[in-house]
């Protein structure tokens, strides 16, 4: 069962409040939460500013196509990634948006594929406004959550923190399209995988199709309204805190409507080390993330 949590207890330590948090990321790896401090009306704004942007013809998208930079910023056509290496690339198309380092940050030699430029549509600058407002209130609502996390789990509230100045935070907008008559048991909208990062904050436009698998293996419906968050862990988090948050595999199979979803993969800076809590082992965010990244990306995989 995925707990319903409201993020104003979260924020105010309710034991009740705490105590289903913490059931929430050992057992489920999933949550909801409403309560946050971005409104329905503003996560509908930029799911309608997405949704504007995936029904342009192809050959203006294509302008902003990721394909040709050899990063993960701007548009991906559908079938350009593969998250599950036994199925087909996934049926969906995406528009990716992160944080940009300042022009002489010397962590600008590392791979495109964790820090990059971000690529808009030159004769649309309201998504471009829309979609950047969104993001850093999304990135403060993630955090929030994840100092609710760290005293669930035992650790000082503020244990992150520091490792968040420079976040390889990535926002994406999802397009799932009806799923198609040609569609066989290897074609997911996005295929079974867990997350690679940290925390990912999850807007939707209330359309079903995600489903979290079960630790009996079933597959369940995991659904919220507009201004209701999913929130699930990641690999990363799971490394970092020793198996105390649970990453969950989950997937979309598509269905007979269109969807869009608008996940913020929030994940710490590149040098941060997610070896588990107090082992002495170093794993490098950064590192773990390329990795997962190049054995997503069709054109990352090319390289």
């Amino acid at each position: 069962m995925v707990p319903r949590l409201d993020a104003r207890k979260i924020a105010a330590r309710d034991p009740d409040t705490m105590a289903r948090l913490r059931r929430g990321v050992e057992e489920a790896g999933f949550l909801t939460v409403e309560n946050t401090a971005l409104s329905r009306a503003e996560i509908l704004g930029v799911i309608d500013a997405y949704r504007r942007f995936f029904r342009l013809p192809e050959d203006r998208k294509q302008a902003v196509n990721m394909a040709r930079t050899g990063a993960n910023r701007g548009w991906g056509a559908s079938g350009s990634e593969q998250v599950d290496p036994d199925a087909n690339p996934d049926y969906k198309q995406v528009f990716d948006c992160g944080f940009e380092l300042a022009a002489n940050d010397p962590l600008r030699a590392l791979s495109l594929s964790v820090y990059a430029d971000n690529q808009w549509p030159a004769d649309m600058p309201a998504f471009r406004d829309t979609v950047q407002a969104y993001y850093g209130q999304a990135c403060t609502v993630a955090m929030t959550v994840l100092r609710g996390i760290a005293a669930a789990i035992g650790q000082p509230e503020d244990y992150f923190d520091a490792a968040f100045t420079r976040p390889m935070a990535l926002l994406r907008g999802n397009y799932y399209p009806q799923r198609p008559d040609w569609a066989t048991d290897k074609d997911f909208g996005i295929g079974a995988h867990t997350d690679y990062g940290c925390v990912t904050l999850l807007a939707t436009d209330g359309v079903p199709g995600l489903e979290a698998q079960a630790r009996d293996g079933t597959w369940v419906s995991v659904q919220a309204d507009p201004g209701v968050f999913v929130i699930n862990f990641g690999e990363m988090l799971e490394m970092w805190t020793d198996g105390a948050v649970r990453a969950t595999p989950h997937r979309v199979k598509g269905s007979s409507q269109e969807r869009i979803s608008v996940p913020l993969f929030f994940n710490p800076n590149h040098d941060t080390n997610v070896g588990p809590i107090g082992s002495g082992r170093v794993i490098l965010a950064g590192d773990h993330l390329k990795k997962r990244f190049d054995e997503t990306y069709l054109h990352l995989k090319a390289g």
